[in-house]
């Protein structure tokens, strides 16, 4: 397939699930409102920042294009999605949107059936975020959670993941001298492994380790990378306000969609775990939200983020100083970019 053909089939499939996610949302919400009507909630998103988010996307997939044509990552990782899932539980998703619906409604936002178990877990992390059913503690949301991303980002969750890959491949070069299977990367709150599925697409050899408080996102994480060639990554159910490893051990440490839903306090405290078990100049990657600072023009869709969906921290994320917070621990030199409707900050440990 010539690389015309193949980035215009990737443009396609892109676009595609961009639509199907735009459709299901609207009319799940349509359909809702006529079944249980509820008070609206979301603004209207104003007609001048439509063309910036459609620029925003554009320029997204073609950096992601980009990247994977300059090697950074295989060509094949742009079309990789979990059909098998999506089929078994597109479904559920439906069902499900029903329980999240009333459960927005009445402001239920610890609501945990008696069989999943809540205890010896920080009380800023027993939520219910996004409204979804069993929060983060279950099986149920473990196998949903991918899927609910994929439609909340309009099929774009994937490629927001990979713009870690670029930077963390450059800045390994640092460390050239070690032998590649001795390079370790941390991935903090891994959730269901799909950060380190593309970490181990583009440094096959690379040594990688994964971190999250959830056993069912672990089971689900654990689940999907056993089915890839290589080293079968080390999982640990860890809090990442207290990392179980030693100072100084991990070439790159990388986060992705953690901090808003992280208290200001604990924000701090885990950049400063991921500091302290990070090698000497080492790198320490975080993928998340856009903020104010970088994108005041999407105010109003942050606003209406917090609004809709539970983020009990996104009000204070959306301003809060993530470099200050990385140069307090010790980081310097922090790089700050933004994709679509995601920032990325690139921190290095000092030699």
């Amino acid at each position: 397939m010539s690389d015309t053909l193949t980035k215009l089939t990737y443009q396609t499939f892109q676009q595609g699930k961009n639509y199907f996610g735009l459709a299901h949302k609207t009319l799940s919400a349509r359909l809702l409102n006529l079944i249980s009507p509820v008070e609206q909630q979301a603004k209207p998103i104003p007609i001048e920042v439509i063309p910036k988010l459609q620029q925003r996307l554009d320029n997204l997939l073609e950096i992601d294009w980009q990247d994977a044509e300059r090697g950074i990552y295989p060509t094949s990782l742009l079309f990789d999605n979990p059909w098998q899932d999506f089929f078994q539980y597109y479904p559920v998703v439906c069902l499900d949107i029903f329980q999240m619906w009333e459960r927005a409604k009445q402001k239920k936002y610890q609501d945990f059936p008696p069989n999943v178990e809540t205890s010896g877990y920080p009380s800023y992390y027993v939520q219910n975020f996004h409204h979804q059913t069993d929060g983060y503690l279950s099986d149920l949301s473990a196998n949903l959670y991918d899927l609910q991303v994929e439609i909340l980002f309009g099929g774009t969750a994937d490629p927001m993941r990979r713009r870690i890959l670029a930077p963390l491949k450059e800045e390994l070069r640092f460390f050239a001298d070690t032998v590649s299977q001795q390079v370790r990367i941390l991935d903090v709150a891994c959730g269901t492994g799909r950060t380190l599925k593309m970490i181990r697409a583009a440094l096959p050899q690379a040594s990688l380790s994964g971190t999250d408080l959830s056993p069912a996102y672990l089971r689900k994480a654990n689940e999907l990378l056993s089915q890839i060639p290589g080293e079968l990554p080390q999982l640990l159910q860890a809090n990442a306000e207290e990392l179980p490893y030693l100072d100084n051990y991990f070439h790159a440490v990388t986060s992705v969609f953690l901090f808003h839903e992280l208290p200001a306090a604990v924000r701090q405290r885990v950049i400063e775990q991921c500091y302290r078990v990070t090698k000497p100049g080492g790198v320490f990657i975080i993928c998340d939200s856009i903020q104010m600072s970088d994108s005041p023009e999407m105010e109003l869709l942050m606003e209406n983020f917090h609004e809709i969906y539970h983020e009990p921290y996104y009000k204070h994320y959306m301003t809060d100083d993530l470099v200050e917070r990385l140069e307090k621990a010790g980081f310097e030199n922090v790089e700050v970019q933004v994709h679509f409707m995601s920032k990325y900050l690139i921190a290095h440990k000092p030699v």
